[in-house]
């Protein structure tokens, strides 16, 4: 009975655990009103060219992964413009990913759900801007 008990409280932990890493705290592109929240997404680039769709096999680099209004998105750019991203499966999946924040007026690509790790600013001229992805 112990064991499964204890079976039982790993499980709720790891649940809680992979439900509460699927934001970034921290993220300002995110907030909370009274009527629910608003998310807001970078803006897109003028020089931006062909839209990648997320279930077609042109995407060869690491998933971005975008706060919407829909929820936690995989993108395959961090615009999430329509077309480009699909549901989550971030804890069922492991992928190369970039996590897409907002800090103040400046847009990061941060290589973990955690500001303090490794983030640099999208719009950043090279190579200040080269994102550091990580399989997760």
């Amino acid at each position: 009975m112990k064991a499964i008990s204890t079976l039982v409280f790993a499980t709720s932990v790891l649940i809680c655990l992979t439900a509460g890493a699927q934001y970034v705290r921290g993220n300002e592109a995110v907030t909370s009103t009274a009527t629910g929240k608003t998310v807001l997404t970078p803006p897109v680039p003028a020089s931006m060219g062909k839209v990648c769709a997320a279930n077609a096999k042109c995407h060869a680099g690491a998933w971005h992964m975008v706060e919407t209004d829909s929820g936690l998105l995989e993108c395959t750019e961090p615009f999430a413009r329509p077309t480009t991203c699909r549901a989550s499966t971030y804890g069922a999946e492991k992928l190369p990913r970039l996590w897409i924040v907002k800090v103040g007026p400046t847009w990061k690509w941060c290589q973990y759900p955690d500001l303090a790790r490794k983030c640099v600013d999208m719009f950043a001229k090279p190579p200040a801007n080269l994102p550091y992805d990580a399989v997760q």
